[in-house]
């Protein structure tokens, strides 16, 4: 059942950037980058397979990826600013963030300040809602602009340049792909019930605990 879910959205991610290009790779990201998990891990790749065909540039196609995670990453932002830490640390495993998540956010504020925006946006899961958690926090909105499009423009370029390289042997791949397929998509079953899972597994509290990174 995941595994058909998986299938689909990943189909329905192809479909849309191969109509509509850099667009829909600056939607993607967009959306991606707003709480909902879109994974960029398929958005990016296929941009930089696209590329690899000449269909895309590889350099707009990260660039759009780039501006994509910055529209999303605002929006987010300023859900955070006026919802604020009590509905993020009750309703955030039906994002898919635990409340040990949201500490490992504002533990990284604590200790990396301004700089957190930027290296967050390297890392798979925190990316995604670390901008809730700054709109809580009511991070200095430039500062966490600049470094966000940065940083996401950097994780952009790897995920595109991904692609490319596996556009550019894709003959020579398609064979050990098919050969380790369901492997892989057991992994990535795997993966996704085990976030699920732990999601929901450390978000049992009713209260949070004094906001710290505030």
């Amino acid at each position: 059942m995941i595994d058909k879910i998986i299938e689909i959205l990943a189909g329905a991610i192809t479909v849309t950037i191969n109509s509509y290009g850099y667009y829909a790779v600056g939607a993607l990201m967009a959306v991606e980058s707003a709480n909902i998990p879109l994974p960029s891990e398929i958005i990016l790749p296929y941009a930089g397979f696209l590329a690899s065909m000449g269909k895309l540039n590889i350099h707009l196609a990260a660039f759009a990826g780039g501006i994509g995670c910055l529209i999303g990453s605002i929006i987010s932002y300023y859900l955070g600013l006026r919802l604020g830490r009590p509905f993020l640390w009750k309703y955030g495993k039906w994002l898919l963030v635990s409340q040990k998540d949201i500490l490992l956010a504002e533990k990284f504020l604590i200790r990396f300040g301004d700089l957190t925006y930027f290296i967050t946006r390297l890392m798979p899961v925190v990316r995604t809602f670390i901008s809730f958690v700054v709109g809580i926090g009511r991070g200095n909105l430039l500062k966490f602009s600049l470094y966000t499009f940065i940083g996401s423009w950097i994780w952009s370029y790897f995920l595109v340049y991904i692609g490319v390289k596996l556009g550019n042997n894709w003959e020579s791949l398609r064979g050990l792909w098919h050969k380790f397929d369901a492997i892989i998509i057991l992994a990535v079953i795997a993966a996704v019930v085990y976030h699920i899972y732990r999601v929901f597994r450390d978000s049992r509290s009713s209260l949070p605990p004094e906001n710290s990174a505030g």
